[in-house]
C-alpha cells in the first residue's frame, strides 16, 4: 500500500466523491484508509464508564484505498504515487504528474 498516515488525499469514488481530508488511519490488511471527515456515519453509543459521553456520535469509516488518490503537495492535483532512489539510495515517494518529492 502506498497510502500512509498524514497523507492528504481526495476520493475519487463513492458518495464523498471530490471530498479531501488527512488520512488517520491505514489498515493494510484490508486495503483500506480512514480519512479524517469523510465516510461518516452516525453511531447511537452507550456510556460505557461514569465519564464516557452517551448518545448519537459521528464516526469516521474505512474507505478502500482504490476509492483516494493522493494529492501532490507542488501540482495540487490527485496523482497516482512513482518511487525512485535519492543519491543516499533511500527510497522516496515521487508524483507521477511533475515528478516532484511527495
Amino acid at each position: 500500500m502506498k497510502l500512509r498516515k498524514g497523507d492528504r488525499v481526495r476520493v475519487i469514488a463513492g458518495k464523498d466523491l471530490g471530498r479531501e481530508g488527512v488520512i488517520m488511519r491505514v489498515l493494510p490488511a484490508k486495503n483500506r484508509v480512514i480519512v479524517e471527515g469523510v465516510n461518516v456515519a452516525k453511531k447511537h453509543q452507550r456510556p460505557q464508564r461514569a465519564t464516557m459521553q452517551a448518545g448519537i456520535i459521528d464516526k469516521d469509516m474505512p474507505l478502500d484505498a482504490s476509492n483516494v488518490a493522493l494529492v501532490c503537495g507542488s501540482c495540487g492535483g490527485p496523482t497516482r504515487i512513482g518511487y525512485r532512489f535519492d543519491a543516499n539510495g533511500k527510497k522516496v515517494r515521487v508524483c507521477a504528474k511533475c515528478r516532484g518529492d511527495i
